[in-house]
């Protein structure tokens, strides 16, 4: 079995707006993230592959606005951390996909298992006339959300619960229990943002979460259903799953954050 060949890592932070992408993950036809994020990094390398793993793949429709990955470049390739957040931005264009940030790392630190935190926010325009500016990038529900009894339902699914009930039914992680940390809901102006934030989130689990409070804040539910949807370990007992569109990664953490360090160049490791 021979050794891996030595390469530099490179932690990135990125930005996208997922209409027209097929999400994160590389598909057989499509534009993903993923996809475009290799090729401007190969462009880099001068022709050379570059493999990525992300804090989070994201679903067709999603957007980002701090999504993490990890690049790892050929050994002898050199950067500081201007050049490659530009030559990379550069290489992306003209897609809607933005790196932020670019830091070097060790090659023991992974965008996914390295993380401590992942945070989402799902925004919904709450108002009778259909979103110009805004279209793609929220859920329109045009009857009043009362907030109050959404975030009372959202009460029941913080802390650690078996969440069967808001995982898609293809999830294919092995365990259906997560510690959820944070869901909070707030209005502002016509908007109603939801905050979702844990160690990690099961497939789908954000958007069937939102589905979910919104049949509480327009009646359709008593808030005391959701204790009983999240009790029932079934698909069918919760809400249905809302709209990619409004749903953005918003944070990814670490301890420490890579992003804080300034270094000159990779820590290249053989």
């Amino acid at each position: 079995m021979t050794d891996p060949a030595p390469c530099q890592r490179w932690a990135v932070k990125i930005e996208y707006d997922g209409n027209g992408l097929v999400g994160w993950q590389s598909q057989a036809s499509g534009l993903s993230v993923q996809g475009l994020l290799e090729q401007a990094a190969a462009r880099l390398a001068g022709g050379r592959p570059v493999s990525s793993i992300t804090a989070g793949r994201t679903d067709a429709g999603v957007h980002a606005l701090a999504q993490v990955a990890h690049l790892d470049f050929p050994v002898d390739s050199f950067f500081t951390a201007h050049s490659m957040r530009e030559g990379l931005g550069f290489h992306l264009k003209p897609h809607a996909v933005v790196v932020l940030d670019a830091a070097p790392v060790s090659l023991d630190w992974s965008a996914r298992f390295s993380a401590t935190w992942r945070s989402y926010r799902y925004r919904i325009l709450n108002r009778r006339a259909r979103p110009a500016l805004a279209a793609g990038h929220v859920w329109h529900v045009r009857s009043p959300l009362d907030i109050a009894r959404m975030q009372d339902a959202a009460a029941h699914l913080i802390g650690l619960h078996d969440f069967t009930s808001f995982r898609a039914v293809a999830c294919q992680a092995r365990s259906p229990m997560r510690t959820l940390d944070v869901l909070d809901i707030t209005r502002q102006d016509d908007e109603v943002l939801i905050t979702a934030k844990a160690r990690s989130f099961l497939h789908h689990q954000v958007r069937n979460m939102v589905g979910t409070l919104k049949q509480v804040g327009t009646g359709q539910w008593e808030p005391d259903r959701v204790a009983a949807a999240l009790a029932a370990c079934n698909r069918s007992a919760a809400g249905p799953t809302a709209p990619p569109e409004g749903l953005y990664l918003s944070g990814v953490g670490y301890d420490p954050d890579p992003f804080c360090k300034t270094e000159p160049t990779a820590n290249i490791q053989g």
